[in-house]
């Protein structure tokens, strides 16, 4: 079958649960026999306009992003005719897509229209934008504000009217799309993430790559791996680390990822008088990532809201390491069919504080039993989360 996924971002770097997915259901249906390519617009860090990553190759239009109307518009001309050009040339049988804008684009091409079409909502374009960006208070940045929002659910909206199927990867989003959209639930179907089993995987031994990381060796560590931004309730966490910090010793947190809020953060952590406890790795490079997961205790996923699934829940499972979290999304859907113990009572430091102190005693004093724990993570992961069964669900659908 001959494949164009759509999307609005780019599989030349992997940097977030939307590019993991693009890259790993493009890379494992390429390795599949079937053609796969991807069309997306080119970001300002591209050189080219075509790149081949893996077994997929890349497509990328051009963008006008002097203002925002020329950018929306820009998009729609620009990706129709780049779709049409590789339509003509390559007869795709399915389109695949993954954000609203580019799909803006396609869908506006007369020549789409008979083609059997997919949406993967990842999740709500205008609530993630919503979220990223803070409502001004005044003038004309107000206004604007409300038009991006505005420009983000009716093209979300569209194309997933659009569409003969849509696929969202817990009931959480499934059923925002119906509240917000109205759209029937028949035409929905729940495909959870993946984790790749061999890359992600207990460690052997904790200490060598704690050592090689330039890590504490013999601290129970907490890490989790975020973009810094507002929703993911990383603010809290510091603040529920910071008590957890004054009731036991020989604690230590590693913060991954990068984003707007990392000075911030690292002020906090210093206001905190926490600053020698907690290690900010800045981006981690996919080729380091399974090593931070696997040199951990715990992982801590502190979000505050729009937790559409959390690829790194089960990928922190694979690596053996137990996961806390707060009971958000599809956060809740992953760890209550496994141990409900494992959730937050809500999204307040006092909260996370209480329950990883619980769990950081049973590391430290019961070791056999939160080995236990480890392995029943590790076989959870295995028997629900492979991408080899998303992808097994996703041909069978692409095939229906």
């Amino acid at each position: 079958m001959r494949n164009l996924l759509v999307s609005d971002v780019s599989v030349a770097d992997v940097i977030g649960g939307a590019e993991r997915v693009l890259y790993e259901q493009g890379t494992r249906l390429a390795q599949r026999g079937h053609l796969v390519h991807i069309l997306t617009r080119r970001l300002e860090k591209h050189r080219n306009n075509c790149a081949q990553i893996a077994d997929l190759v890349e497509w990328r239009y051009p963008l006008d992003r002097r203002n925002a109307i020329a950018y929306l518009w820009s998009t729609r001309q620009n990706a129709m005719r780049l779709f049409a050009k590789l339509q003509h040339q390559y007869r795709y049988d399915r389109i695949h897509f993954h954000q609203p804008f580019s799909a803006f684009g396609v869908n506006a091409c007369p020549i789409a229209k008979p083609i059997r079409k997919i949406y993967t909502c990842h999740s709500l374009a205008f609530e993630e934008y919503s979220s990223r960006n803070a409502k001004p208070s005044t003038g004309m940045d107000k206004i604007l504000h409300g038009f991006h929002i505005l420009v983000r659910r009716w093209l979300e909206k569209g194309a997933l009217e659009q569409a003969d199927r849509i696929i969202v990867l817990s009931d959480y989003t499934k059923a925002k799309l119906v509240h917000t959209y109205g759209l029937p639930k028949s035409k929905i179907s729940v495909i959870a993430g993946g984790t790749d089993m061999d890359q992600f995987s207990p460690a052997k031994d904790k200490q060598a790559i704690r050592k090689r990381l330039k890590l504490p060796a013999n601290k129970t560590i907490l890490f989790t791996v975020r973009n810094l931004v507002p929703r993911m309730g990383l603010e809290a966490l510091l603040l529920a680390f910071t008590k957890v910090l004054r009731k036991v010793a020989g604690v230590h947190l590693v913060i991954g990822g990068e984003g707007k809020l990392m000075a911030s953060l690292q002020t906090l952590a210093s206001g905190l008088g926490i600053s020698e406890q907690v290690t900010f790795t800045g981006f981690i490079p996919d080729d380091q990532l399974a090593d931070y997961y696997r040199m951990a205790n715990l992982f801590v996923l502190p979000t505050k809201e729009l937790e559409g699934f959390g690829l790194v829940t089960v990928e922190a499972m694979a690596s053996g390491v137990p996961v806390v979290g707060t009971p958000v999304g599809g956060t809740q859907e992953i760890l209550s069919r496994f141990d409900s113990s494992l959730l937050f009572q809500d999204n307040t430091p006092d909260a996370m504080a209480q329950l990883i102190l619980e769990k950081v005693q049973t590391i430290q004093k019961s070791p056999t039993e939160w080995h236990r724990v480890s392995i029943a993570c590790r076989h959870y992961a295995e028997n629900r989360y492979s991408w080899e069964q998303n992808l097994d669900a996703l041909e069978k659908l692409m095939h229906s």
